[in-house]
């Protein structure tokens, strides 16, 4: 089964992924700020979390990146870490949407 983000049933699924990365910027990174970008293209919703703590996350060690991954995988979206220690992470989830 597919499922794909609409208006309608996709602000809940979104808003807990947005939390729970913050969450997890609260509770481990050491940030001193945080920023979140939303944007739909072609199709695709793409949510990008940002801070500027200490980096070096790892989403194979840890619970919080893999409880993301498994929020991503039930809309049939992915997610992507980029994390170098000493300047910060960025993920980036990209989601199928309904026209």
């Amino acid at each position: 089964m597919h499922r794909h983000m609409s208006s309608t049933h996709g602000a809940r699924p979104l808003l807990a992924f947005v939390s729970e990365a913050l969450a997890n910027i609260a509770k481990g990174a050491h940030a001193d700020s945080a920023s979140v970008s939303i944007q739909r293209d072609n199709g695709t919703l793409v949510v990008q979390v940002h801070d500027d703590g200490r980096g070096g996350a790892d989403s194979q060690s840890g619970s919080g990146l893999r409880g993301l991954a498994d929020r991503l995988r039930a809309l049939n979206g992915t997610l992507a870490v980029t994390s170098q220690p000493g300047a910060g992470t960025t993920i980036r989830a990209e989601i199928p949407c309904a026209s």
